[in-house]
């Protein structure tokens, strides 16, 4: 049995909406509270802010609870995508956003911006390059029929992936744009979003197994996630207030800032995918395992992304801003994707059983 959803949400669906309308929230609160949203951006110790740290968790948990890591027992049945995800996500995404955003930000855009912050979103867009998608390729992968083991198989292998690489390359990329390196923060921003998480959703997953068959610790999992999933939206929507809440002035000081982040951010996903999806077409990768292949790559972790551009930059930081704009830009981008892969699901090999 899989745990991919079988339906796309409401919320799902519409994601862009409703980040759009957390922005348009925070940005009114912000401008009719300030006080209020400065207070909550002043509960911090160290480079933690507990409200954030809390948001991120009520993200990140249920997501890590729907992933099967005992599907990495059956990696070798298909090889072919698995290579081609590993090679996207770790060898050329974080790498490529990178040149993006020191190409837009310190070149193209250089007159368009304050000079000052073109090294915050460079950093933003970093973070968002290194972090591979976790639960959203779940999404992906059902309306596109994807297979679900393989999609299991490779979200978990990322997941173990990132906890030892996404550091490593976030310090490796921020060093060679000249950013200074918080390691000490960049390492407790893996720990509390990442590792955290990952070993919560581990046991929960073996408590609700224990002494049940297959068929019931399945049932018992759905049942379980349809019950923290509303923590996951809710914490969310929440941050993205929050976010927009203490950034609200600078929105609507420069509101072509939001348009102008979004290009490397529209030109690093339609890349990918095609980079992705070509290479799957040329090694003749039947077409549900290409399509979600395609899609983990193309798509983001961009709840990680957001807390650790918050831990290391400040929730009012650009780097904090590029995050969430990714949150806006990549549901649409997605879905246009999605559409796309079903139109040309001919040019692939007849889907495995």
């Amino acid at each position: 049995m899989s745990n991919v959803p079988q339906a796309i949400s409401a919320f799902e669906r519409y994601l862009s909406l409703w980040v759009a309308l957390g922005i348009i929230a925070g940005i009114v609160l912000g401008s009719l509270f300030p006080g209020a949203v400065e207070l909550l951006a002043a509960v911090e110790y160290g480079s933690v802010n507990f409200v954030v740290a809390v948001l991120i968790w009520f993200m990140v948990y249920p997501m890590m609870v729907s992933v099967d890591f005992s599907s990495l027992r059956r990696l070798h049945e298909r090889p072919k995508g698995l290579v081609i995800t590993l090679t996207v996500n770790w060898l050329i995404k974080p790498f490529s956003m990178a040149l993006l955003g020191v190409l837009f930000f310190e070149y193209l855009f250089a007159d368009l911006i304050d000079p000052a912050n073109a090294g915050q979103y460079i950093a933003g867009l970093i973070l968002l390059g290194a972090a591979p998608c976790t639960a959203m390729v779940f999404v992906w992968s059902q309306l596109t029929r994807g297979d679900a083991t393989y999609t299991l198989a490779q979200v978990a292998l990322n997941d173990v992936i990132m906890v030892f690489a996404f550091a490593p390359i976030v310090a490796l990329l921020l060093g060679v744009t000249e950013i200074d390196v918080p390691w000490a923060t960049l390492l407790l921003s893996v720990g509390l979003y990442v590792v955290i998480p990952l070993l919560a959703g581990i046991i929960t997953r073996v408590r609700l197994s224990a002494g049940v068959s297959p068929e019931t610790a399945e049932q018992s999992l759905q049942r379980f996630n349809a019950r923290v999933k509303p923590l996951s939206v809710l914490g969310l929507l929440a941050t993205v207030v929050l976010l927009f809440g203490f950034q609200g002035q600078v929105i609507l000081n420069q509101p072509v800032l939001i348009a102008l982040i979004a290009v490397p951010l529209l030109i690093q996903s339609y890349g990918i995918f095609a980079l992705a999806y070509t290479a799957a077409k040329l090694w003749k990768v039947p077409f549900n395992v290409a399509a979600p292949c395609a899609m983990i790559g193309t798509s983001n972790f961009f709840e990680l992304a957001v807390a650790v551009a918050i831990g290391m930059f400040g929730l009012n930081s650009g780097a904090a801003l590029v995050t969430v704009v990714g949150v806006l830009v990549e549901v649409p981008v997605m879905l246009s994707l999605v559409a796309f892969a079903n139109r040309t699901r001919h040019w692939f090999p007849a889907a495995d059983s």
